[in-house]
């Protein structure tokens, strides 16, 4: 991730974001553009997308894909590959929410440091989160981190063959379905 090494307002940041044709993440001032993924990074995404739209059907729940934007207090704005929100006071900004309960990134080589370390950090501020995945497009491996009733983060690791569970959403399905039609 390559930031722009200047500060830059929130509201200064969402006004070019709007505009911009290339999209941006902010952090703490800093604003960084987003590189392009691989097919595997967005098939992945997709699969994991398919499962969650058809588990969660007319419910009062939402999936997003990374084309809208998650933010805490005007400290950060992220586009995470995959999130969930069934908080009705998310309904109001069709760009921007507040309140996910589960947030999915696939991981890239590039920015997969940052993914487990300080974005971690940043998207358990928000108190609604209960799940945070971190989905590898080099093996069959998914973890999940999942705030446990004491608000204390728990690591579960799953690997080829195993059934997922994503709990905050109670959604399970087999790893295996989200490889389906990676090439190499």
């Amino acid at each position: 991730m390559i930031a722009v090494p200047n500060y830059i307002d929130p509201e200064e940041y969402l006004a070019l974001e709007r505009q911009s044709p290339i999209r941006h993440e902010y952090r703490y001032g800093l604003v960084y553009a987003m590189a392009g993924g691989t097919d595997n990074h967005d098939r992945i995404a997709l699969n994991l997308l398919s499962l969650i739209n058809r588990h969660l059907g007319d419910s009062a729940c939402r999936f997003h894909s990374g084309n809208v934007k998650v933010n805490y207090d005007n400290a950060f704005y992220y586009y995470p590959d995959a999130f969930v929100t069934c908080d009705p006071r998310d309904r109001g900004d069709r760009y921007l929410k507040r309140y996910p309960k589960l947030i999915a990134e696939v991981l890239s080589p590039s920015t997969q440091a940052f993914d487990r370390g300080e974005k971690f950090d940043d998207y358990r501020r928000l108190d609604t989160l209960e799940e945070y995945v971190l989905i590898s497009q080099e093996s069959q491996t998914l973890e999940c981190r999942r705030r446990n009733a004491a608000g204390i983060w728990e690591i579960v690791v799953y690997g080829s063959g195993d059934r997922v569970c994503l709990t905050s959403i109670g959604l399970e399905f087999e790893i295996a379905e989200l490889y389906r039609g990676l090439d190499g």
